[in-house]
């Protein structure tokens, strides 16, 4: 098998860490392969964590990537895939495809720009709504959106990041913006976050919360939280007993199913949680993927 390695472009942005925890592990703050793999399956895992890569620092030491195994959009349920393809210019970030009952599509976040990507993208059905989840994440959003014909949402707050959006959040009281989709403003990461739930089913969190590999909880990332952790204990607290969901999607941390109720347990357990911190420092190496 070969022997496969990191670059030293790597951000640290744990992307390839979720697709293949057991064969790329966090060292000194940055991605490393921990062994080589052993079998076709494994083979494949690391290819889906290459690709996405938002630096494609990972690779084997015989050669380029083999695009064959290029994954992407990978399913992740019956009706959420996986674009990959992370982009650096939202600093590595997930994005998702949201397929609808009518055969349309919706984009949460997004990742790199191609228009190769972006064919692959439409073959899963018409995209008619791009959801930015903030700020952080509005890099491609205009790119696709006028690709695809869609609509461009951001919420007011994280407006001038996206000025030219074709609707606009506004407020705090949730917002019915499709076929089984709300939108949820939740200020605190920035003044303009939203989680968007679909079907009680879907939480697409953005960088609000996320699961935890190390806790195997849901937890905020209050290092990286630029606005105020104040705001997202209030939103959290606010929001928290309104939503039901299975799936946490969120743009940076790990995705993982649970029951609704066992969700809802651990996410007003959040909300207590964040109720007592208080801000500090910004700190890239404190969360705890």
């Amino acid at each position: 098998m070969d022997d496969w390695y990191v670059d030293d472009r790597c951000m640290n942005c744990d992307a390839a860490r979720q697709l293949a925890p057991d064969l790329i592990g966090e060292v000194g703050g940055r991605s490393q392969v921990l062994r080589p793999p052993s079998d076709e399956a494994e083979i494949q895992r690391l290819h889906a964590a290459a690709f996405a890569c938002p630096t494609r620092s990972i690779r084997p030491a015989s050669g380029p990537l083999d695009q064959a195994l290029d994954p992407f959009p990978m399913a992740l349920g019956d009706d959420v895939l996986l674009c990959g393809h992370n982009s650096q210019q939202t600093a590595g970030a997930n994005s998702y495809l949201l397929l609808r009952p009518s055969g349309t599509v919706m984009m949460i976040d997004t990742p790199r720009w191609s228009r190769e990507l972006a064919a692959r993208y439409a073959a899963s059905g018409q995209v008619t709504d791009v959801l930015l989840t903030h700020r952080d994440h509005a890099a491609h959003g205009r790119r696709y959106a006028d690709h695809f014909g869609a609509h461009l949402w951001i919420h007011e707050g994280d407006l001038d990041a996206a000025p030219n959006a074709d609707k606009v959040i506004r407020g705090l009281e949730p917002l019915e913006i499709g076929e089984g989709v709300t939108a949820h403003p939740l200020p605190g990461h920035t003044p303009g976050s939203v989680l968007y739930l679909a079907d009680d089913r879907y939480c697409f969190s953005g960088d609000s919360f996320y699961w935890s590999r190390t806790t195997c909880d849901l937890e905020v990332a209050d290092s990286v939280t630029w606005y105020s952790i104040e705001e997202l204990a209030a939103s959290l607290a606010r929001t928290a007993g309104r939503l039901r969901f299975q799936w946490i999607l969120p743009g940076h941390g790990d995705r993982h199913r649970l029951t609704a109720d066992e969700m809802s347990r651990r996410l007003r357990a959040l909300a207590e949680r964040t109720r007592l911190l208080r801000p500090g420092p910004i700190d890239f190496t404190a969360v705890r993927w």
